[in-house]
């Protein structure tokens, strides 16, 4: 095959960066680190996109739009928070361009210096909520659930498509509530809507869980989490949400007049995924031959490839697949019939195969004779010939087989791959191969921080739910309140 991928086993970075660019979901733009999302790749975006968005309207959540741009001093009032970013963000400095004089270059116009520097958002807390500041007097104004669909920059100096780029898009939600009960109730309520998206939607399984001190986002008070382990054992944040407490509200001054008739700072919550979601997908499920979709977020669902010898046979076989279409189609099944004749079959096989469609009908002239179809699943790469009566409801049924396949297959890897360990000379002798360990910590920044330098893992979670038997750390064997995951990560 022309498009072959580097194995996984070979070199599974080189697999990744093989399959985005052969699959046709994206490629490096002329921009350093930057990326452009081809349709195909695109169209899985908008799959988990609409999904997504479905899912925070049910939960009383609308949409909205804030600035690219931010006033420099905005993001300095939040401490914490323009300490975490003040490495990643690009800054506009002036509002034109002009020629030199010696015509040889476009420059800065030295005229058009801003009075004050502009930050191309890297996230949008602080922009919001001096908004907020317009929009909140009284308790009867809250709670606001607002998000929005945007873009973010954050000038990463190692990238790689889709898991890490200088800009990105993403959804970020921003709450604002009377009581602190309310922010964390939801907080906790996006992780889990977060949750059953990967669980569900992607049949990525992933551990529910809150961040170390370390690890939270700058400016929250804690910050929740959904970890996905990908087929290489490296961990990967899937989503985040973040219970940012009064900060955000005490740095731009926000306060509402409670039902006691006293002033009151605001709670608030934010949180966020991204398409580093596209890059969990890719990684959770994917094979050497390529993407591996699950049927929920898969543009086409089925592909149809006719078989034929001369036009009259194409045309023949042409009014049968419009019929399975009108079929499929009318039991919601998002179908694709592939009449191109410019490309022969096994061509188009491997293409689908490549891209990750999860069922392949084929159909030749003997099969419109014997009132049969091919039937090819991507995720077992298994075929089989049946009858097409009926053929609608058997194909309906085995998307949901496939899809609630693909999660049990992918969460048996990676519970394969969760290991308790309490020595700290048997973890650093293990973590190099991956995995997620359960392991017992004093809850001290430093012994986070020796375990960072002196193996590269991260605590990625204290889990919310499981095994909360408290122990001895691992590091220092002082007492820990339960075990939490330590892994190396994306």
């Amino acid at each position: 095959m022309a498009k072959e991928l580097t194995s996984r086993a070979e070199n599974y970075s080189q697999w990744y960066n093989d399959l985005v660019v052969k699959a046709d979901l994206a490629e490096n733009s002329a921009v350093r680190g930057c990326m452009v999302i081809k349709p195909y790749g695109y169209s899985i975006w908008e799959k988990m996109r609409d999904e997504l968005d479905r899912m925070f309207k049910e939960t009383g959540h609308v949409n909205a739009y804030f600035p690219l741009f931010i006033p420099k001093s905005y993001l300095s009032r939040e401490a914490e928070h323009v300490e975490g970013f003040a490495k990643e963000c690009a800054v506009v400095t002036h509002s034109r361009l002009k020629m030199a004089d010696d015509g040889s270059q476009l420059i800065a116009d030295p005229a058009s210096k801003l009075e004050e520097e502009l930050i191309v958002r890297p996230t949008s807390e602080t922009i919001i909520w001096s908004t907020y500041k317009n929009w909140i007097q009284s308790y009867r104004d809250l709670p606001i659930l607002c998000n929005q669909w945007a873009n973010v920059v954050r000038w990463e100096m190692r990238t790689r498509l889709f898991l890490r780029t200088a800009e990105f898009l993403w959804q970020e939600g921003h709450t604002a509530h009377a009581t602190r009960e309310e922010a964390e109730e939801e907080a906790r309520r996006m992780l889990h809507v977060y949750g059953d998206f990967a669980e569900n939607f992607m049949a990525m399984p992933v551990i529910r869980g809150v961040k170390s001190e370390n690890e939270r986002f700058a400016g929250a008070l804690d910050t929740y989490t959904i970890e996905a382990m990908m087929q290489d054992g490296k961990a990967l944040q899937a989503g985040t949400s973040h219970f940012l407490g009064q900060n955000f509200a005490k740095a731009f001054d926000v306060t509402f007049v409670n039902k006691e008739n006293k002033p009151e700072y605001v709670w608030a919550t934010s949180w966020g995924v991204s398409t580093r979601l596209m890059g969990a997908l890719i990684m959770t499920h994917s094979d050497d031959n390529g993407l591996v979709l699950p049927p929920k977020l898969a543009p086409d669902q089925v592909v149809i490839v006719p078989i034929y010898k001369n036009e009259e046979q194409r045309a023949q076989l042409a009014e049968k697949a419009e019929q399975i279409m009108a079929e499929l189609k009318a039991l919601g099944i998002r179908v694709k019939f592939d009449n191109n004749d410019t490309k022969k079959p096994g061509w188009k096989f491997a293409e689908y195969e490549l891209k990750g469609v999860p069922v392949r009908l084929a159909m030749g002239m003997r099969d419109l004779e014997n009132g049969t179809i091919e039937i090819a699943r991507r995720d077992t790469l298994t075929k089989e010939t049946r009858e097409m009566q009926g053929l609608g409801l058997y194909i309906k049924d085995l998307l949901d087989e496939i899809q609630a396949n693909m999660l049990a297959k992918a969460k048996a890897a990676r519970d394969s791959r969760i290991y308790e360990v309490d020595s700290y000379d048997e973890f650093k002798a293990r973590i190099e191969d991956g995995g997620f360990f359960l392991c017992h910590w004093d809850g001290t920044s430093e012994t986070e921080e020796r375990i960072k330098e002196e193996t590269k893992a991260t605590i990625r979670c204290v889990p919310l739910e499981g095994d909360k038997t408290p122990g001895k750390c691992m590091v220092t064997g002082k007492p820990s309140a339960q075990r939490v995951i330590i892994a190396k990560a994306y």
